[in-house]
């Protein structure tokens, strides 16, 4: 008898420790599509053709502005000016791959938009690899 209760507090403490050992649910959010330190200025301008790969000299970048995001809906280019605040603008000026900076970058990607910096050379996920080599970023996925 003495036995069979030990065996019932060994599976009991094994499940138990099992049980801790599992994974906390997960809660879900949405991400947010602006951070508190950038801001979006939106211009339309019209289009002339759908947006080919190379624009760059088509491109108007407002003044003070590091990256634009250009789109096209219905017909019509929008040129949408990324402008962040003065403390992670500074930052975004000298070291470009820094995460607050890949972020927004990322968002007008996920819109449908091309990112093009203030000289009008296009940031594509090419120059964001070179950017992530720079930093030695390392991004871990969960399944």
């Amino acid at each position: 008898m003495n036995l069979i209760v030990l065996r019932h507090c060994a599976l009991l403490t094994v499940s138990g420790m099992l049980a801790a050992c599992s994974p906390a649910p997960v809660e879900t959010r949405p991400v947010p599509l602006t951070p508190p330190a950038a801001v979006r200025q939106a211009s339309a301008e019209p289009a002339t053709a759908p947006l080919p790969a190379p624009v760059a000299a088509a491109i108007v970048v407002p003044p003070g502005a590091l990256y634009v995001c250009v789109s096209e809906s219905g017909g019509v280019r929008q040129t949408t000016a990324i402008e962040f605040a003065p403390k992670v603008g500074a930052v975004c000026a000298k070291d470009p791959e820094m995460s607050p900076c890949q972020y927004e970058r990322n968002v007008c990607r996920k819109s449908g938009g091309r990112v093009y910096a203030a000289n009008g050379v296009e940031i594509t996920m090419a120059t964001e690899a070179e950017y992530d080599k720079k930093v030695m970023r390392i991004l871990l996925k969960s399944n």
